[in-house]
């Protein structure tokens, strides 16, 4: 097959690693000489970046390969692959339904594309390779990011927390963290490219640890990068959090006023199922810790519903730290059962029908706090990077502030990637509604 004007097409399923994995796998493409398409009937090789956390992110991709079936009869050239978590942890149930997929790369095997990718002149053969490495951090690759504000930046790749309902440990491998060095030369070359904001990745960001320094150190080092407005990282693990790390984020002013604190579970014992390592003591001593160093730190997390044995007081305890740590925003689910791990032997599941009851309580509790937490802003000054147009008028952009808020105003003189003054006089749902402040408008304000 010749190479001249291949293309390729990426679909990604799964978090913000399963994104920058994508752009790595773009950045290998390329150099086999394919060209990126958006339209899947017009791609060589088409490639599923797959994610195995929850049930029905695996029950997506079945689906999406089965409709798939009928474009690979009709290009039978075509190369169609399934890379990532879901390729590492369901690799035989692959082969056996889905035998006209060529390719399944686990996430520690994408260096074997280029390869694949030329051998395909010579054989048809299926290429399986899910091996776990001790070592790979494509750290010698730079992705191929597409225009925009924001970077995403693994800075490490596994996981040793072991959180008895998690499947990250198995399908990615232990932890191993990338070099300073080379995390500074990544955030540089972003820089270069006009990004203007950086998050840093792993899957517990702030337990990195290198001989050239801790989480807070690389943090540091980041905020000093000329060029960089804005620093996010995500999720760090409660565990890890600690005095010098809120130093950092207190001294630097490009380092969001924001930090991810997954909960999980408000109660002691569903927490120490879990394997969480922290009480609901220590969790609530640290957010009143965050709150000393940063008083205006946005908080956000995730909550699993209906984990095996929760009786309704210990859902109860959940509801109690929601309403005492009012977060801003909130990721919930019901507890999934995944293959492998330690929570699926237990014996004491909950049915379907509870964890919908509670699931959707607490969606009602934060959909309600989160409200409440917009209006506190109305009347107050909040600073917002201009991300993109709104959906809703080509005469409004929208942006976020650096608690991670949307906030939706009238375009003047300002382009995007601009940190703006705006003066908030409304919030409905998750969104913000404000009006651009100038200097003029500001001194009288003060005044």
């Amino acid at each position: 097959m010749s190479k001249e004007n291949l293309h390729y097409y990426i679909e990604t399923y799964g978090c913000q690693m399963n994104v920058y994995d994508s752009e790595i796998i773009a950045s290998m493409l390329r150099e086999c000489g394919y060209l990126e398409t958006r339209k899947i009937d017009m791609a060589d090789a088409i490639f599923l970046n797959t994610c195995a956390i929850r049930e029905k992110a695996e029950e997506t991709v079945h689906n999406r390969l089965v409709s798939l079936e009928y474009l690979k009869k009709k290009k039978p050239k075509m190369l169609l692959g399934v890379l990532g978590c879901m390729a590492q942890n369901l690799k035989d149930s692959l082969l056996e339904t889905k035998p006209f997929v060529d390719v399944i790369l686990g996430p520690d095997s994408y260096r074997r594309l280029p390869e694949i990718i030329n051998s395909r002149n010579n054989t048809r053969n299926s290429y399986v390779d899910t091996r776990l490495s001790k070592y790979e951090l494509y750290n010698d690759l730079f992705p191929s990011r597409k225009e925009g504000v924001n970077a995403w930046i693994s800075i490490s790749r596994g996981c040793d927390k072991f959180c008895t309902f998690c499947i990250v440990p198995f399908t990615r491998g232990r932890e191993r963290n990338r070099p300073i060095k080379s995390i500074i030369q990544e955030v540089e070359n972003a820089v270069k490219l006009g990004f203007v904001e950086i998050t840093l990745l792993g899957q517990n960001v702030n337990s990195y640890r290198t001989e050239h320094g801790s989480f807070p150190e690389l943090l540091e080092a980041v905020a000093k990068v000329r060029g960089v407005k804005r620093i996010r990282y995500t999720s760090p693990h409660p565990k890890d959090v600690d005095d010098s790390l809120l130093q950092v984020m207190s001294d630097n002013r490009n380092i969001c006023n924001y930090i991810h604190l997954p909960l999980q579970s408000g109660d002691n014992r569903i927490l120490n199922r879990m394997n969480r390592t922290y009480t609901r003591e220590k969790y609530l001593d640290l957010v009143k810790r965050i709150r000393n160093y940063i008083p205006n730190c946005s908080l956000t997390t995730d909550i699993i519903v209906g984990f095996p044995g929760e009786t309704e007081k210990e859902f109860e305890a959940t509801l109690d730290i929601m309403k005492k740590v009012n977060f801003d925003s909130a990721f919930m689910f019901k507890y999934s059962a995944r293959p492998g791990t330690k929570a699926e032997e237990y014996s004491d599941h909950i049915v379907e029908s509870v964890k919908q009851k509670r699931l959707e309580r607490v969606i009602e509790l934060q959909r309600q706090t989160t409200l409440m937490r917009n209006k506190m802003l109305i009347g107050k000054k909040v600073q917002v990077l201009v991300e993109k147009e709104s959906k809703k008028s080509s005469k409004q952009w929208a942006g976020r502030t650096d608690g991670n808020s949307w906030v939706i105003f009238n375009k003047t003189n300002e382009n995007i990637k601009d940190i703006v003054d705006v003066i908030i006089h409304d919030a409905h749902g998750v969104t913000l509604f404000g009006d651009r402040l100038f200097k003029k408008e500001l001194a009288n304000e003060i005044n």
